[in-house]
C-alpha cells in the first residue's frame, strides 16, 4: 500500500486589514510626491480618478445605508434591556466629550493665535460654498418630500429624520409591521454586503486619495496656515490618544490598548475617506468585536455616525473660530466662547457624517456674528484638515458605546481583551455576533489597568 502523505498547501501570510491600508497610505504619499516633484500631471490625473471611484462608491450606499441603519437602530432597541436608559447614557457621554474636545479646541486656540499675521497669497481664498444659519439648519432637517431626501444629492439629515420617525412609527404599531422589519434588515444586510466589497478596495482607495492630496496641496497650501493646520491635528491627536484613553482606563475600566486594537481599522479608513457614514460598517464590526453587544451597537454606531463629530463640530469650528476672529481683527468676548461651546456641544449634527465641516463651521461663525467669508480663507486646505477630523469623530463613535458597555457591565470582556482582526472573518455575522444585549448582570471581572 502505498499512499502518499497529503502536503499542506503552501498559504501567503494573511496582511491584516490595517496593515494593507497602510501600504496603501505610504504608497500614496511616495506616488504623490512623485507626481508633486516631476509635474507629473498624468499620474495626479491617475491617482485623482482612483480616489474620486472609491468616494463615488462610498457615497453611492449612504442613502439606503443610513436609512436602514438609522430605522433599525430605533427599531432595535425593543430588544434592549433599559433602551431608554441606554439612549440618554450615550446622549449624555456624546455630550461630555463633545465639550470636552472643544475646550481644547479653544485653549489650543487661545494659546496659539493661529489668525494672527496670517498674510494668505492671492488666489487661497475660495468661494464658500454654503452660507447656512442656524434656521435654514432646522428647517432643513423636515424634508418637502422623500425624492428630494434621497434625490440627486442626497440630505443626510432627512434621511436620518425619516429613519426615526418611521422607526418609532414602526415601534408604535407592534407585530403588524414585523415585514416592514424584516424587509429592512434585508436591505441592511444587502448594503453592508456591498459596501464591504468596496471597503475591501481601501488600500487602492487610499493610495489615490492620500496621493491626490499631497500632489496636488504639497506644503504649498499649508505654510501660510501652518499654526492652524497644527492646531487642528494636536487638539485632534490629544482628544484621540490622552481623552478617550483616560475615559477608557478611569471611567470604563478597561484597557485603552485594546481599544484601538479593535477600533483600529476604522480610524484608519476614516482617516483617508473622510466619511463617517461609509466608514460606519466597519465601525460597527470593530465596536462588536471588541465586545459591546450587537443590538446596543446597532443603534449607538449610526446614531453616532450622523451625530457624533469631536473633530469635525467641536475641535475644529472652536479653532477656526479664534483664526477667522484674529484673521479679521475681531475681539471675541466671554459669551462668544460660550455660543462657540453652545453651538459646537448641540450642532453637531449639522455635519451629518459626510466629507467635510463647512456647514458647522458656517453655523458657528453665523451664530458668533463673524464674517462668512472666512469659510472661504480655510477651503484650500479642507481636505488635510478633514482627514485628522474625521480619524477623532469614527474614534469617539466607537469609544462612547464601549464606555457605556462598560459601565453598564454589559461588555464582553473576553472578546474585549482579546480583539479579533477586523476580517478574521468572512462577512457573514459569526455566531459569537448574534448574542443579544439581553445579557444578565455579571460580576465585575474588569481588571484594573495603568496609562
Amino acid at each position: 500500500m502505498s499512499a502518499t502523505a497529503a502536503v499542506p498547501k503552501r498559504t501567503l501570510p494573511k496582511i491584516p486589514f490595517w496593515a494593507q491600508t497602510f501600504i496603501g497610505l505610504a504608497v500614496g504619499v511616495a506616488l504623490g510626491f512623485i507626481a508633486k516633484n516631476t509635474n507629473a500631471d498624468w499620474l495626479t490625473t491617475t491617482l485623482e480618478q482612483v480616489g474620486d471611484i472609491f468616494v463615488r462608491l462610498l457615497k453611492l450606499a449612504v442613502p439606503p445605508l443610513v436609512f436602514t441603519a438609522v430605522l433599525i437602530s430605533v427599531v432595535n432597541l425593543r430588544k434592549v434591556n433599559n433602551a431608554a436608559k441606554l439612549a440618554l447614557r450615550t446622549l449624555m457621554w456624546f455630550l461630555i466629550t463633545s465639550l470636552i474636545a472643544v475646550t481644547i479646541g479653544i485653549v489650543l486656540g487661545l494659546l496659539t493665535d493661529p489668525g494672527q499675521g496670517v498674510h494668505l497669497p492671492a488666489g487661497l481664498e475660495k468661494k464658500p460654498a454654503t452660507n447656512g444659519d442656524w434656521l435654514d439648519f432646522l428647517t432643513s432637517i423636515v424634508p418637502t418630500n422623500i425624492v428630494d431626501a434621497f434625490g440627486p444629492k442626497p440630505q443626510v439629515l432627512q434621511i436620518v429624520f425619516l429613519g426615526a420617525v418611521l422607526g418609532a412609527a414602526i415601534l408604535s404599531v407592534g407585530k403588524k409591521a414585523e415585514p416592514l422589519i424584516n424587509g429592512a434588515e434585508i436591505v441592511l444586510e444587502v448594503v453592508q454586503k456591498a459596501l464591504w466589497w468596496v471597503i475591501k478596495l481601501s488600500p487602492i482607495g487610499t493610495a489615490g486619495l492620500i496621493g491626490t492630496a499631497v500632489a496636488t496641496y504639497g506644503w504649498d497650501s499649508l505654510k501660510p496656515l501652518g499654526t492652524f493646520t497644527a492646531d487642528v491635528y494636536i487638539g485632534c491627536a490629544l482628544v484621540l490618544f490622552v481623552v478617550y484613553p483616560l475615559l477608557l482606563a478611569f471611567v470604563g475600566r478597561v484597557n485603552p490598548l485594546n481599544f484601538f486594537k479593535g477600533a483600529w481599522p476604522a480610524i484608519q479608513l476614516a482617516f483617508v475617506s473622510r466619511s463617517s457614514v461609509g466608514t460606519m460598517p466597519v465601525t460597527q464590526r470593530s465596536v462588536e468585536r471588541l465586545g459591546v453587544p450587537k443590538e446596543y451597537a446597532s443603534f449607538a454606531v449610526p446614531f453616532g455616525a450622523t451625530t457624533k463629530m469631536d473633530g469635525c463640530a467641536a475641535i475644529y469650528p472652536s479653532l477656526a473660530a479664534i483664526f477667522v476672529a484674529q484673521y479679521f481683527h475681531i475681539s471675541l468676548d466671554l459669551k462668544d466662547y460660550f455660543l462657540i461651546v453652545l453651538v459646537s456641544v448641540i450642532g453637531s449634527a449639522a455635519t451629518a457624517g459626510l466629507t467635510g465641516a463647512i456647514v458647522m463651521l458656517t453655523l458657528t461663525l453665523d451664530t458668533v456674528g463673524l464674517p462668512l467669508a472666512g469659510v472661504g480663507l480655510l477651503l484650500a486646505i479642507d481636505p488635510i484638515l478633514d482627514m485628522m477630523r474625521t480619524a477623532t469623530n469614527v474614534a469617539g463613535q466607537a469609544v462612547v458605546p464601549v464606555l457605556v458597555s462598560a459601565r453598564e457591565k454589559t461588555l464582553d470582556l473576553d472578546k474585549f481583551n482579546n480583539p479579533a482582526d477586523i476580517d478574521a472573518a468572512d462577512d457573514t455575522p459569526s455566531d459569537a455576533d448574534d448574542a443579544t444585549t439581553n445579557v444578565p448582570s455579571q460580576p465585575d471581572r474588569r481588571e484594573p489597568v495603568s496609562v
